[in-house]
């Protein structure tokens, strides 16, 4: 077993965190005072995104991407989770579903999105569906040769930004053994549409400048050219997509987590009371020992996921797994952090309790951490028939 990084995958990591650095880390306070990325700014990083061949990284060459592996892209992730969310959203990495795009969708689509000619977002939440997507009320149903939607979406992320939103409708009702079972549509609907309606969402004490969004459907009419993938098969396309949406969590979270950490452990190195460092008394040093296995546990454990996707090998479990203790350590790792920093550690001079909040959404989105623990407990089940 090797797990060592090649030379390319090395410069990968060190390109990424260069970037981070010097085009990131210098304007996350302004984000975060003023909760909005200036659109020059935005465009700036796109620019310089584009300039060092990362933009689109995630989607293969055939399209014009770089054509990373699961591995390389998650040490991509690892590093942008260094940085702000509100600003490295324009870094680029679309939807990986938009691969499911044919025939026209293609050119008006896929491939403008991995050349940063229009940005995507994806709506999947309802006020009355998150866990629980199959209790979605959006609905798009057949009207001549045309589907008329209705709904409301909501924490819809990166809709301030998008062109077009990558939008799941229920379709459809089948009768199970168990109830009623919705099939689910994902269409593609463009910004302007008549009847499409995005509106500012909620305040969020995470992530701020990473705005959240309402999408309202009113009567909104959409051709057959607009369902991406098959009629009824979204939740498939769905599932899909997840698997990279939860490693991305897990290796951004490995990354703030990381940051966290250095600044912990150089404040414990320089901080003196009682007449010496406080990194050399047990409380200290033991919670920077605890903290830093935590970080490198969940580094291999999300390696390892990735990994396995790029051979092909069977990784749900593996993947929920990554996010549901990646997720956990960062809320453990920046509340540690900010018990090293002390009452400094609560004051925004400092960017620690700016991680400290950020954290706490990491449980949440993209599955919450309760779906990750039943995804795992199921998979380890199911070969046994239980």
């Amino acid at each position: 077993m090797n797990f060592g990084l090649t030379d390319e995958q090395e410069m990968i990591v060190s390109t990424v965190r260069r970037f981070v650095e010097e085009e990131i880390y210098p304007h996350e306070a302004e984000v975060e005072r003023t909760g909005a990325v200036p659109p020059a700014l935005a465009e700036r990083i796109k620019a310089k995104t584009k300039e060092l061949g990362f933009y689109a990284c995630n989607f293969p060459e055939s399209v014009g991407g770089a054509g990373l592996s699961h591995l390389e892209f998650a040490l991509v992730e690892r590093e942008l989770g260094r940085g702000s969310m509100a600003l490295n959203h324009f870094f680029g990495r679309p939807q990986n579903i938009l691969m499911a795009c044919r025939g026209e969708q293609i050119e008006r689509y896929l491939l403008p999105a991995v050349r940063g000619e229009r940005m995507d977002a994806l709506a999947m939440t309802e006020p009355g569906a998150g866990s629980d997507i199959r209790s979605m009320k959006t609905t798009a149903r057949r009207d001549g040769g045309d589907w008329v939607a209705n709904g409301t979406k909501h924490f819809i992320s990166g809709a301030d930004h998008a062109d077009f939103v990558i939008v799941f409708m229920a379709t459809g009702e089948d009768q199970t053994e168990k109830g009623p079972k919705k099939r689910i549509t994902a269409f593609l609907v463009d910004r302007g549409t008549p009847g499409f309606t995005i509106r500012p969402g909620y305040r969020s004490v995470s992530h701020r400048g990473y705005a959240n969004m309402v999408l309202e459907f009113d009567d909104c009419r959409l051709p057959d050219s607009q369902v991406l993938g098959e009629v009824d098969s979204g939740f498939a396309v769905m599932n899909e997509w997840l698997y990279a949406t939860r490693i991305t969590v897990a290796t951004m979270a490995v990354g703030r987590a990381r940051r966290c950490f250095d600044m912990g452990l150089a404040h414990a190195a320089e901080r003196k009371q009682f007449g010496q460092e406080i990194g050399k008394f047990q409380g200290v040093a033991f919670q920077l020992a605890d903290m830093a296995t935590e970080i490198d546990a969940a580094d291999w454990l999300t390696l390892s996921a990735a990994w396995r996707l790029d051979k092909g090998l069977p990784a749900n479990r593996e993947i929920a797994s990554a996010k549901l203790y990646a997720s956990e350590m960062l809320a453990r790792v920046t509340d540690a952090t900010l018990q090293i920093f002390g009452g400094m550690g609560l004051m925004d001079d400092l960017p620690i309790e700016r991680f400290w909040r950020d954290a706490r959404v990491e449980r949440i989105w993209d599955g919450t951490s309760e779906i990750q623990r039943h995804i795992i407990g199921r998979e380890l089940l199911r070969p046994l028939g239980a």
